[in-house]
Formats: C-alpha cells, sequence, structure tokens
C-alpha cells in the first residue's frame, strides 16, 4: 500500500469509528468541517490552499495530507502549491520545514497518480 492510500484507508476507517460512536458533538464539529469548506463566496480551490497553509503553520501532518489530497482534486497546479508551501513558511518559520519536507514527499505521490 502506497503512502497516499494508507493514508486513506486508515482515515476512512478511524472516521467510521468515531462516527459510530454518535456522539452528538463530534458529529456536529465534522460537519462543520465540511459545510466550512463547501464552495461560497470564497471557491473551494482557495478554501483548500488556506487550509493548507493553516495546516502547516499548525504542524498537523495528517490535515497536510488531507488538505494536499484535496487541493489534487480540485486542480491545483505544482506552482500554486509551492505558493502555499512559501507563505506557510514564512509565517511558520523555520520549524515548519519537515512539515514542508513531508508534504513535498506526499505532493510528489498524488502527481504521480495523473501519470
Amino acid at each position: 500500500m502506497n503512502l497516499i492510500e494508507e493514508f486513506n484507508a486508515y482515515r476512512s476507517k478511524m472516521n467510521e469509528s468515531i462516527l459510530a460512536a454518535d456522539n452528538k458533538v463530534i458529529k456536529r464539529f465534522f460537519n462543520l468541517d465540511t459545510n466550512a469548506y463547501a464552495a461560497g463566496e470564497l471557491e473551494v480551490k482557495t478554501k483548500e490552499m488556506i487550509g493548507l497553509a493553516c495546516s502547516m503553520v499548525l504542524r498537523c501532518d495528517d490535515c497536510i495530507k488531507y488538505h494536499l489530497g484535496k487541493c489534487h482534486e480540485v486542480g491545483i497546479n505544482k506552482e500554486e502549491i509551492f505558493e502555499v508551501f512559501s507563505i506557510a513558511t514564512l509565517i511558520g518559520g523555520s520549524i515548519v520545514i519537515p512539515h514542508l519536507r513531508r508534504a513535498t514527499e506526499y505532493w510528489e505521490e498524488l502527481e504521480k497518480v495523473n501519470q
């Protein structure tokens, strides 16, 4: 199983387990997250790039992978991704660099999907 399949399989499995607990607060939070990234005054592409930059600054590798996957799905290209990476690194500082490395690795794997 590759990096992308492993991440998506684990995320799906655990989300199912979490939602099966039927906790109202958790379900509402998941719903809020889903709705926040839906098209509105900002297009989905823009929202995903914002989510990616914030995830990098907050140093959440799972969130970075998730938003990279979504960015790939909505057609964001490598040049756009690296602009997001540059802003996140500028805002977050050098502590973001290890996450930048892993994000670059994950993006390279996503790019292979289209080849």
